[in-house]
C-alpha cells in the first residue's frame, strides 16, 4: 500500500480549498505538491449564505452539499496531473469538509461540514476519510480543534517548549511542552481574519486587508477594544472552541454601539483583537520558547508586528521548521486519514475535552 495521502482543508475564512498532497513514508512528512483553489463565485456566495443566514432549505443545502463533492474531486484531479501521481498512487483522502455550523456547546453538541464525499470518492476513485469531528463530539468533546494531534506529530521537541498558532478565521493555539511528559494543551484562542475579512468584505469591497496595510493606518479604540475583550468567551477555561456563529458582524456590531469608531480605527482595532486575545492565551500556559504561526494570518505583516510585540518569545512561521505555514492544515488532514486508515486515533483529550482518545472519520471507499 502506497504511503501517500491527499488532505483537504476549506476553513471559516470561506475563500477556497487548500489541497496538500503528502508522502508518510518517512519519519518527517514530505510535501509532494499543495494548491490553493478559490470558490467560484457562484459557489462562494452560496457558502455565505448558507453560513451566515439564520436558515437555509433543505434543497439548498443538499445542492450545496453535492456541488462542492464535485468541486473537491476537480481539484483533486487537477492536482494529481500536476504531480504525475495516479489515483491507484493514493492510499486515500482526507477531506475536512466546509463548515456550516459548529455548536459544541448546544445540548446536544453538533457540528456540520458538508462536500459529498461520496461523490469525492466516485469522481476521483480514490477512498475518502470525511467526517472527522463529529466522532469527537460523539466521546464529550468539542470537535475542535484536531490539528493539534499533528502539530505533536510533526514539531514536538525536547529542545525547546512551542506554541503552534494557526490564524485561519478563528486563531488556534497548540502548545507543546519541552517536557512531552506533560499533556498537549490546544484551543481556539478567539477570532483569526474572520472579524477583519468580514469588515473589509462590508466597507472596503476587497475579500481581506493585505498585508495589514489598512489595519496598519488606523488606531486602535482602547475603549471598543476592552468591551471585545470582556466577552465570557476570551476568560473561559479551555478546552474550548468557537467559530463564526459567535464572532461576527451582529456581534462585532454589538460593541460598536457603545463604541462607535470610524472604519478604519474600526479594522486596526479588530486586528489588535486578534493579536491580544492570542497573546492573553499564551500568557496563561507554561513560558514559552518560541512561537510558530501558519494559516492566512501569516501574511498579514501588521498582525505578525502587533503579536510580536505583546509576547516575550520571538514569533516565526512554521516555514522555520521546514512546514510550509499555508499548507500545514490540509497536511494534517492528509495525516488524520493516515490515522483512520491504520486503525489509529486522531483526537487529543486533554484538547478536545473529549472522554477517551478515538478513530477520527468515517470512509468511503473507492
Amino acid at each position: 500500500m502506497s504511503d501517500i495521502y491527499i488532505g483537504l482543508m476549506s476553513g471559516t475564512s470561506l475563500d477556497g480549498l487548500d489541497l496538500a498532497i503528502v508522502n508518510f513514508s518517512n519519519t518527517n512528512p514530505r510535501l509532494i505538491t499543495a494548491d490553493y483553489t478559490p470558490y467560484p463565485q457562484e459557489l462562494l456566495t452560496s457558502i455565505k449564505n448558507a453560513c451566515r443566514q439564520p436558515s437555509i432549505t433543505f434543497d439548498d443545502l443538499g445542492s450545496l452539499d453535492s456541488l462542492l463533492g464535485d468541486f473537491y474531486a476537480q481539484c483533486i484531479k487537477h492536482s494529481l496531473q500536476k504531480a504525475e501521481l495516479n489515483a491507484a498512487d493514493i492510499t486515500a483522502i482526507g477531506s475536512h469538509g466546509q463548515t456550516i455550523q459548529h455548536s459544541p456547546n448546544n445540548n446536544p453538541a453538533y457540528t456540520l461540514q458538508i462536500g459529498d464525499a461520496s461523490r469525492i470518492a466516485q469522481n476521483t476513485g480514490i477512498s475518502v476519510v470525511a467526517d472527522f469531528r463529529r466522532r469527537d463530539m460523539a466521546a464529550g468533546g468539542q470537535g475542535a480543534p484536531l490539528v493539534p494531534a499533528f502539530h505533536q506529530a510533526v514539531f514536538q521537541t525536547s529542545n525547546e517548549s512551542l506554541a503552534i498558532i494557526n490564524i485561519g478565521g478563528i486563531a488556534n493555539i497548540t502548545f507543546l511542552n519541552k517536557d512531552n511528559s506533560n499533556s498537549v494543551i490546544g484551543f481556539d484562542c478567539g477570532p483569526g481574519n474572520t472579524l477583519m475579512d468580514q469588515w473589509c468584505q462590508k466597507h472596503f469591497n476587497v475579500h481581506y486587508d493585505e498585508f495589514g496595510a489598512r489595519a496598519s493606518n488606523g488606531l486602535v479604540n482602547e475603549n471598543l477594544l476592552n468591551s471585545l475583550l470582556s466577552d465570557s468567551y476570551f476568560s473561559k477555561n479551555h478546552p474550548k472552541s468557537t467559530g463564526p456563529e459567535q464572532f461576527n458582524l451582529e456581534w462585532l456590531n454589538s460593541h460598536l454601539e457603545k463604541h462607535p469608531t470610524n472604519i478604519a480605527d474600526t479594522l486596526c482595532t479588530l486586528c489588535e483583537l486578534t493579536a491580544a486575545s492570542i497573546a492573553q492565551s499564551l500568557q496563561k500556559l507554561d513560558e514559552c520558547d518560541k512561537v510558530l504561526t501558519c494559516g492566512g494570518g501569516v501574511h498579514n505583516h501588521y498582525l505578525q508586528t502587533r503579536l510580536q510585540a505583546l509576547l516575550d518569545c520571538p514569533v516565526a512561521t512554521t516555514k522555520a521548521h521546514g512546514v510550509d505555514p499555508d499548507i500545514v492544515e490540509a497536511m494534517a488532514f492528509a495525516w488524520l486519514a493516515k490515522q483512520n486508515i491504520e486503525g489509529k486515533t486522531g483526537n487529543i483529550p486533554s484538547v478536545t475535552g473529549a472522554k477517551e482518545a478515538v478513530i477520527l472519520g468515517a470512509v468511503y471507499p473507492a
